[in-house]
């Protein structure tokens, strides 16, 4: 420090938004030579670009951990702090952010820059008011500088996210939450940019510039927007107001708070910073302290011994844990470098290479290889290991393939977010190992080789980033808003609306379903572009729908009446069971006129659809009728196709032979146990029919039976009318197809005439029901049960119990229909369905003579037996 004494100290000190880089960069050149040292790679590449289109690149170095662009005769150094060249003297000297000289991890390297570095004329600090007193104490001959904030930063409270201002910055203190919170902003606001310190700089400016661009107007970062990025924010969001530290959580302070709120606003531009809706409220006595930039002051810095001891490593450990000149400065501890050199020095083949002086400052030089993965593991170790074995070896470089063996594996760009970036901070590693030219043979060759790598993955993760956090369709739509002027827009065939070249909704039959993403203005200006070109399609699209084939319609078990696959009307309950009401779905581009047009041509698909599949059923509900024959048309019509005799016993005995006869021409067929139209057994035709029946009764249809089974257990939401809909009749809680249950009726009546009969196998499987169901069945159609078990029989209930022997088998014989029962009517009943399958068809017997009716004798008092001895007398006389 001997030479730089008279060296001028000049401390300038303030809040962001100060303007004091602007003023160091000034001061610099204005001396023939300078050095400015800053705390991120980011900002030294950026002051480096800006210098050097004012001097020239010949004029201008940038020395940085990872990169070494040193032209011969450069008069001026942008660098890293840790990468600063001090052994070069230059005029002038500066550090920015000072006060991390009080950071537990890189705060010794700002402490002993603040020590021993200076320029032969000036030197500037840079940084926050904070560290003032320390300054006062450690370099007593500091003159001050205050700067105050260009502009207000004043506090807004929490909001939530999708109330979030444009030009918002959100601020988060994992990789795991920026994620969360950029999903939900790129769904609820159109797409963020996102800025992470695990970013490269090449990434980190491209997601920068995504933000400043416009084409997004939201950022979610970390805490890593906190040191000098200059971006056109308005204001920040703290989406937590708690930080893990390395050792466990804690509450940020009032400076930090500072420090990252006050990237809201630029230079005359004020600005405003809060919290997100789930952080809650900041504390009244840090927003006063924020906003009017009044903060502790640092107690301490972090301080460590830059007088190495090299003649051995004891004496070099001994000399990294010297205690401190000074009571305000404490010793680091558990820095990265020193960590790696403990954990090497007990391997004994590393301590036996160790043995000279230059050996051991090799040593520690491998060790300030800095580890960008933060891994936590002892990877990174093993990796010094190799390089300090290769080192020491007969040729002292770094082997060429083994080299790129390493860099090989790490040159690939599938991957995720979370892949790409690991590799990101692996090859950054190796683009610092490749700046040491002593260590390599053909220095220039790795370096070219890690950079290009390190662009490459830094391109893929923008891409990713981009990718999965923008949607590109707003982007460039807000952008064109922003420019002025009319959104272009059209509609495709498939129905897509396209404003400027994006996707932005479809029209779906005749209602417009918008993508989502925009709010506000944002969206009134979309819809009004997407209603522009809809209202110049939608006339054609309904000539386009007139005209349309029967079969591009289809209607749905919900009754919705579908086009081209979207809803766009649905069936009502109407008057009557066969002739539903459409009601078209409301559509704001459709005028009255179109609507109705579209409705008439529904209607009159509707009613061709019902009387394709139910045609005898509207034949017999426009059938001139009268009487009886017409009640039973009017029933079956409303029941649509099946009724139960039993609900129509008055009208059927009514009919006459005519009236029998009109019917059957109608498609009517009377069976043993219900009235049916023929053609219910269609599949398409039930399930038409049971669409009409829940729409009549303004109800979900209810689930149908998979195929068309003989019979199945209806549910609570499969009620009579809708299985007498789909063909079924509801008997003792089994619903039984009408055709099967004509069948099982016939055979056991006829079983039942011939006297008391078992259950057997040809009459189970006409109902295809368990065995259980079989006595209920047989009760509920007039059959009285008798015996237990396997010998339960079954009798016709007028008839005498134990009357006639117990019939298994399926041939039955020919005798009266017992009372109650409807007779056989073989006009009725088709021939081919007198016996189930597997039973040997009836015979005709001959018929049996007459018996002589025989008489008992007549009462001689009553009045027929005097009736009758007048007759015989009359016959005498003549």
């Amino acid at each position: 420090m001997s030479e730089f004494a008279a060296s001028r100290v000049t401390a300038v000190l303030g809040p962001t938004n100060t303007g004091k880089t602007y003023l160091a960069v000034e001061r610099m050149l204005g001396h023939r030579t300078g050095m400015i040292g800053f705390p991120l790679r980011l900002l030294a590449r950026e002051n480096y670009d800006r210098i050097r289109k004012i001097k020239g690149d010949h004029a201008v170095a940038l020395v940085t951990g990872e990169e070494k662009i040193v032209p011969p005769r450069a008069a001026y150094f942008i660098c890293t702090v840790e990468s600063m060249p001090l052994d070069r003297p230059t005029d002038f000297l500066a550090i920015d952010e000072i006060q991390l000289a009080g950071d537990p991890e890189r705060g010794h390297v700002f402490t002993d820059r603040l020590l021993a570095a200076r320029g032969i004329e000036e030197t500037m600090l840079l940084g926050s008011d904070t560290i003032r007193p320390l300054i006062r104490k450690l370099v007593p001959e500091a003159e001050y500088i205050s700067r105050p904030r260009f502009s207000i930063l004043s506090y807004a409270g929490p909001k939530k996210l999708t109330r979030l201002p444009p030009r918002s910055a959100v601020v988060a203190f994992s990789i795991a939450e920026v994620y969360a919170i950029a999903e939900l902003v790129r769904r609820q606001r159109g797409g963020t940019a996102v800025v992470m310190g695990a970013l490269s700089p090449r990434t980190r400016n491209a997601q920068v510039e995504l933000f400043q661009s416009g084409a997004v107007d939201f950022l979610v970062a970390t805490d890593a927007i906190g040191m000098g990025l200059n971006m056109d924010l308005d204001h920040v969001a703290f989406a937590r107001l708690v930080k893990f530290d390395g050792r466990g959580p804690r509450r940020l302070t009032a400076a930090e708070i500072a420090q990252i709120a006050g990237r809201a606003g630029r230079h005359m531009s004020d600005g405003t910073f809060g919290t997100t809706a789930e952080a809650g409220v900041i504390e009244p006595e840090i927003v006063e302290a924020v906003e009017n930039h009044r903060f502790d002051p640092l107690k301490a810095l972090q301080w460590r011994n830059a007088s190495l001891d090299f003649r051995s490593l004891g004496f070099l450990l001994k000399s990294l844990e010297a205690p401190p000149p000074e009571p305000c400065l404490l010793r680091t501890r558990d820095a990265d470098d020193h960590q790696s050199l403990l954990a090497l020095s007990r391997e004994p083949e590393i301590e036996g290479l160790a043995r000279s002086s230059a050996r051991i400052r090799l040593l520690w030089e491998v060790c300030q290889i800095p580890d960008f993965r933060k891994i936590l593991s002892d990877a990174h170790t093993r990796l010094l290991g190799q390089i300090y074995h290769h080192l020491t070896g007969a040729t002292e470089k770094l082997p060429p393939d083994w080299v790129a063996e390493q860099i090989q594996r790490i040159d690939r760009v599938d991957g995720d977010i979370d892949l790409l970036t690991q590799r990101i901070a692996h090859i950054r590693t190796w683009t610092y190992i490749a700046h040491r030219a002593d260590w390599l043979a053909d220095p220039a060759h790795w370096q070219e080789r890690t950079r290009a790598i390190e662009d490459r993955l830094s391109d893929a993760l923008h891409q990713s980033l981009t990718s999965r956090f923008v949607d590109h369709r707003h982007a460039t739509l807000v952008r064109r808003m922003k420019e002025g002027g009319e959104l272009m827009s059209a509609l495709t065939r498939s129905g897509e609306v396209v404003v400027e070249g994006h996707v932005v909704g479809k029209l779906e039959g005749f209602e417009f379903h918008a993508d989502g993403g925009l709010k506000g203005d944002e969206a009134r200006h979309l819809n009004t572009a997407a209603r522009r070109a809809l209202l110049r399609e939608i006339p054609g699209r309904v000539k386009n729908f007139e005209a349309a084939e029967d079969g591009e319609f289809r209607l749905t078990d919900d009754a919705r009446i579908l086009w081209q696959d979207r809803a766009i009307a649905r069936l009502a309950a109407g008057d009557r069971a066969l002739k539903p009401r459409v009601e078209v779905f409301p559509s704001d581009y459709l005028d009255g006129p179109q609507r109705e047009r579209v409705r008439r041509r529904l209607v009159a698909w509707t009613e061709r659809l019902i009387r394709a599949r139910l045609g005898p059923l509207v034949a017999l509900a426009e059938a001139d009728l009268k009487g009886s024959a017409r009640g039973i048309a009017f029933q079956l019509s409303e029941a649509l196709g099946l009724l139960p005799r039993r609900k129509a016993e008055t009208e059927i005995a009514a009919l006459t032979a005519l009236d029998r006869q009109t019917l059957s021409k109608l498609g009517i067929e009377f069976g043993h146990q219900s009235l049916c139209y023929r053609g219910i057994g269609n599949g398409k035709s039930a399930r038409l029919a049971a669409q009409l029946w829940a729409v009549r009764h303004e109800r979900p249809m209810p689930p149908l039976p998979a195929g068309r089974p003989l019979s199945f257990v209806p549910g609570a939401d499969q009620p009579e009318g809708f299985c007498l809909a789909f063909g079924y009749c509801t008997v003792a809680g089994l619903a039984v197809r009408s055709d099967a249950l004509d069948r099982f009726a016939r055979l056991a009546h006829q079983l039942g005439r011939q006297g008391a009969f078992l259950v057997t196998e040809p009459l189970r499987s006409l109902v295809a029901c368990d065995d259980a169901r079989l006595p209920a069945l047989l009760r509920a159609l007039g059959y009285r049960q008798s015996g237990q078990g396997a010998d339960v029989t079954f009798q016709l209930k007028g008839r005498p119990p134990g009357s006639g022997r117990p019939r298994q088998t399926g041939r039955p014989a020919t005798t009266a229909p017992a009372d109650g029962m409807p007779p056989p009517a073989n006009e009725d009943v088709p021939a081919q369905d007198a016996a189930p399958p597997g039973t040997a068809a009836p015979t005709k017997k001959p018929a049996r003579r007459r018996r002589k009716r025989e008489t008992s004798p007549a009462d001689p008092h009553s009045p027929f037996a005097a009736l009758g001895s007048l007759r015989r007398r009359l016959r005498a006389g003549r």
